[in-house]
């Protein structure tokens, strides 16, 4: 498979339990390390569609091809040991220690037995579960956290180009749930690899998604990135899913690239002492939520308390405002911006609107 064909091709997917239809006519190609969200309501579909690429579910209609293969050509087994699963029971086995859960599928596939230990000491390493003190413990005496966390571990063993994910977070407590979230989006094991990830947490999809397909009744009601998909929104269904979210999706969409303009029309004629700017550094790509956390923390380092400096990062941010700032300078002081907070709430408003106009 070459890299400019798709890793999953999904065409005219159909599913049905008797006369109720689940999934319908659903349509789709996935690039390799590109991860996607199912999203949508309870029932709507995502995790039957999720099951038919490893033939945990079979289709009434349509094809599935993973890595140029029809799935229906490979048998389940062989089909599911390439594939990492995750689920949110994780389905750890009870009798195996830790790291005997990890090493399942490496055994299946015949790994030499030095080469499963060391993969298993560097994952559990790698997801915060020092193997002199957990491999050798049941699942039982694990926290749900910890759980989750073996079951990635799991899934990720034999280094499988693909990893389904199915609510893996669900389980947890809130604070549980961010932890496990942001160490999956730094985790390296994931950088290069094509993820489907199930969830019902809109906030979820927006943190982890490259691009989202939202669901209803089975139909793929719009498929794209979080950005599309709340700022041009396909129909009116797409438009209310996000309604109760949007001030919380659209600071966390929207980075500060996306308001430079704004930000460096109004920094005009604002003096910077660069003396003290460096702990208030922040680079462009940040979104707008974490540059707000920024501002809105107490601080004794800053000579302005409630003051940012704002790096620009990307060629295009630099266009986007070379009417204030010179492209030469853009890797010296001289090229921050200044921002408060009165200043970056305006400019987010304004960015809102840009990117809501027809």
């Amino acid at each position: 498979m070459s890299d400019s064909q798709p890793i999953i091709r999904v065409r005219g997917l159909r599913k049905h339990y008797g006369p109720h239809p689940v999934v319908q006519d659903v349509s789709f190609d996935l690039r390799v390390g590109e991860t996607l969200v199912l999203l949508g309501p309870s029932g709507c579909g995502k995790t039957t569609l999720l099951k038919t690429l490893n033939r945990l579910v079979e289709p009434d209609a349509g094809t599935v091809e993973v890595q140029g293969q029809d799935v229906r050509a490979q048998r389940p087994e062989e089909l599911r040991r390439g594939i990492g699963y995750v689920i949110q029971q994780v389905g750890l086995l009870p009798h195996l220690t830790v790291a005997e859960n990890v090493a399942v599928v490496p055994k299946l596939l015949g790994y030499p037995a030095p080469q499963i230990a060391a993969r298993t000491e560097a994952l559990l390493t790698r997801l915060h579960l020092p193997p002199a003190r957990y491999a050798n413990q049941y699942p039982g005496q694990l926290s749900g956290g910890q759980q989750q966390r073996v079951g990635l571990a799991r899934a990720l063993a034999a280094d499988p180009p693909i990893v389904l994910l199915d609510e893996p977070f669900g389980a947890l407590d809130p604070i549980t749930r961010a932890d496990i979230r942001r160490e999956f989006r730094e985790l390296d094991e994931l950088r290069l690899k094509t993820v489907v990830l199930v969830t019902h947490d809109v906030t979820e999809a927006f943190e982890l998604a490259d691009r989202i397909m939202l669901l209803d009744s089975g139909k793929v009601q719009q498929l794209g990135t979080p950005r599309e998909l709340l700022f041009q929104p396909a129909n009116d269904f797409v438009r209310r899913f996000f309604e109760a979210e949007r001030l919380t999706l659209q600071l966390r969409t929207l980075t500060l690239d996306d308001l430079l303009i704004d930000l460096a029309e109004s920094s005009t004629g604002i003096s910077i002492d660069y003396s003290q700017s460096d702990q208030s550094i922040v680079h462009s790509n940040v979104t707008v939520q974490e540059a707000l956390e920024r501002l809105s923390a107490p601080s004794t380092t800053l000579h302005a308390p409630s003051a940012l400096w704002i790096q620009p990062v990307t060629s295009e941010a630099i266009g986007a405002h070379n009417h204030t700032l010179d492209s030469t300078k853009v890797a010296t002081k001289e090229a921050l911006i200044p921002v408060t907070l009165p200043a970056l709430m305006a400019a987010f408003g304004q960015a809102v609107q840009r990117l809501q106009r027809p």
